[in-house]
């Protein structure tokens, strides 16, 4: 799916936006620089363990690497830029290795997404983000613990395997560590066990793909990684706290 692929620091000058309505995503990184813009309502972004309670016309400029998710309050409508580092690459050669102390920014005049149809507009309205982000923060050296990089691992394989089978057990081994070491970190860092992790991550791979993909409520089911219908519907409704069918609709 195009939305949360790794886009690698080698890949030329991809800029992506998404449209979503009511959407939480669970804890994930990658290499690419990611916006999350607050068009309505109100959105709680977590960055690297720092909870930020952003509303209409804030802007996450969330760093390559730093660990993120967001989850809507009662309800919300944000866009999603994804893009990569070569499109503001003066940038990311000055400010690599540091992260923001804050990284949300108030933005009252933003753009409409769509006109940015040329990477001259694309780079115009990056950059000018850029530019408010030096001036408005500091930038702090990034610090990697051992743990944080055991579960960014961790969370690289649930990106990469999450449609197929996929258990903790399955990558203590394919990455050499310990089960009951991996399984404590695991539950110490993100506040949940890895089954209830890789639940929400698929449930929510799925509420993408119900409004923006034409496929069946069964085939999402499949491609999320679950062989039964019935366990799909029933983890579905405990995240969503509705049916696939009905948050479709609501699309």
């Amino acid at each position: 799916m195009a939305f949360f692929e790794h886009h690698g620091i080698d890949e030329n000058e991809i800029f992506h936006v998404s449209h979503l309505q009511n959407f939480d995503f669970p804890l994930h990184f990658h290499h690419a620089y990611e916006l999350i813009i607050v068009n309505e309502g109100q959105l709680s972004v977590t960055i690297d363990q720092k909870e930020y309670m952003m509303n209409k016309n804030d802007v996450a400029f969330v760093f390559n690497n730093q660990m993120h998710g967001f989850q809507s309050v009662k309800q919300s409508d944000i866009s999603i830029v994804i893009f990569s580092p070569e499109i503001i690459g003066h940038f990311f050669l000055n400010y690599k290795g540091v992260v923001p102390e804050n990284n949300v920014l108030h933005c009252e005049n933003l753009p409409d997404l769509t006109q940015l149809d040329t990477i001259y507009r694309q780079k115009g309205f990056l950059y000018q983000l850029c530019g408010q982000l030096v001036e408005e923060t500091e930038f702090l050296p990034v610090e990697y613990s051992s743990k944080t990089k055991v579960l960014h691992k961790i969370l690289f394989y649930v990106d990469n395997n999450y449609s197929k089978e996929c258990t903790l057990k399955k990558i203590a081994k394919e990455l050499q560590y310990d089960y009951a070491y991996i399984s404590k970190l695991f539950v110490q860092m993100m506040q949940m066990t890895f089954t209830e992790y890789l639940n929400h991550y698929r449930v929510s791979q799925a509420c993408y793909l119900l409004r923006n993909s034409p496929q069946s409520i069964t085939e999402i089911a499949f491609n999320c990684g679950y062989d039964n219908l019935r366990t799909f519907n029933r983890n579905f409704k405990k995240v969503t706290k509705q049916s696939p069918s009905a948050y479709r609709d609501l699309a």
